[in-house]
């Protein structure tokens, strides 16, 4: 796995029903892409070339059901490859971090309908983009009952997790608001990071609601001109302030923590009616530890508190649940994979455990570069196995 460094994703909508865990784009000029016009008719996987300023697709289209898109970077800069609904705007899918000559897949269940492709060259701006067209295959693909059960089970034990991390970062986003607009800093130290925790484990769903997720968790490294800070980055630095910041006014403090609330409030209800499949918690679990190797492992998410490893052991939460809950399915269909997963999410968790201080964690500026590397090093063993994850319980 790749740690390069990525801005925050943004700028993406709503997921609906049988929408995917999603991670935003940000917003630049859009450029045509170049694609043979035939439709991938034979089931094999839809071959993607991205360049540096193209994204050539061999086919235009596929059958409904589970569809492979194996994207290949031939540019010079790190590239991401997203499948999108028609809108545009709400992702079914999404692969990241593919450096320079690599191949990398993409496995979704898409149904019948119009979507658009997006290459997305140095992993910056609103992608290289293009109409796809999945048709209706006419077929059913053979599950047998058992194990269609279980996948069932799976997504509704994990929908049901969703709803549950959100209510309880509802709770305590009232309280962390309660507690910053009154001044009390103390008390809103104490809480940033354990509540940000219920944010972090659901991230990718959380991230699929475009229009919140800046609102709620942009960072100011990423604010594009004209965009103001707000959110949970906001109050961060406020409340572990840098050299030479002035403070907040009491009612600028006010402002942001009834935003705040407000943008909680819309997430919570918006998530009482997701709808998630088996490929969607296959790919959120890899794009959470993604996130780790993005934004934790670096140290760049939580620049002023220092609490990434709060939020990576929250990322790492929801990475070992969508698989536990994928768990009987694998066994079914690749069990020496379910015991590879088994062995590395142990590991992980081991290498993390190493830097709880009570409660918590320490804090990330005071772990030395060997600590850091041991830590990538542990995020790259789970990344290849959990990579394959997907395909295995889709296809």
């Amino acid at each position: 796995m790749s740690l390069v460094s990525s801005p925050k994703r943004q700028n993406f909508a709503a997921a609906g029903a049988a929408l995917a865990l999603l991670a935003p784009l940000a917003l630049t000029a859009c450029t045509d892409n170049t694609a043979k016009p035939a439709s991938s008719s034979a089931g094999g996987p839809v071959a993607v070339t991205s360049t540096t300023d193209a994204c050539q697709l061999s086919a235009t289209g596929a059958k409904s059901g589970p569809v492979t898109f194996e994207v290949k970077n031939d540019g010079a800069d790190v590239t991401e490859f997203y499948l999108l609904a028609e809108d545009g705007l709400r992702i079914i899918g999404e692969v990241e971090n593919i450096g320079p000559g690599i191949t990398r897949n993409l496995v979704v269940t898409a149904p019948a309908g119009t979507y658009q492709t997006a290459c997305k060259p140095g992993m910056q701006g609103d992608g290289i983009r293009a109409s796809f067209t999945v048709e209706e295959s006419g077929t059913t693909p053979s599950v047998s009952a058992d194990v269609q059960k279980l996948t069932e089970t799976a997504t509704g034990q994990y929908t049901a997790y969703v709803k549950d991390q959100t209510e309880q970062l509802l709770t305590g986003t009232k309280d962390f608001a309660a507690a910053f607009a009154s001044g009390d800093a103390a008390k809103a130290k104490g809480l940033y990071a354990s509540v940000r925790m219920h944010w972090e484990r659901i991230e990718p769903v959380a991230e699929s609601f475009g229009d919140l997720d800046p609102k709620l968790d942009l960072r100011e490294a990423d604010l594009e001109a004209g965009q103001k800070l707000t959110g949970w980055h906001r109050a961060e630095k406020d409340i572990f302030p840098p050299a030479s910041y002035k403070a907040m006014t009491e009612a600028e403090r006010k402002a942001i923590a009834d935003q705040l609330v407000a943008d909680t409030q819309d997430l919570y209800t918006r998530t009482r009616t997701v709808k998630l499949t088996a490929d969607q918690l296959g790919n959120g679990a890899k794009e959470l530890l993604d996130e780790v190797a993005t934004g934790k492992v670096t140290g760049e998410e939580e620049i002023w508190s220092h609490t990434d490893l709060w939020d990576f052991q929250a990322n790492i939460d929801g990475a070992r649940i969508a698989f536990e809950n994928l768990r009987p399915v694998l066994l079914i269909k690749d069990a020496a994979l379910a015991t590879k997963l088994d062995a590395q999410f142990k590991s992980l968790q081991a290498e993390l455990d190493k830097f709880k201080d009570g409660e918590g964690f320490t804090y990330y500026n005071d772990l030395t570069p060997a600590q850091v590397k041991t830590l990538a090093a542990s995020v790259d063993s789970l990344a290849e196995p959990l990579s394959k994850l997907t395909a295995a319980v889709v296809l």
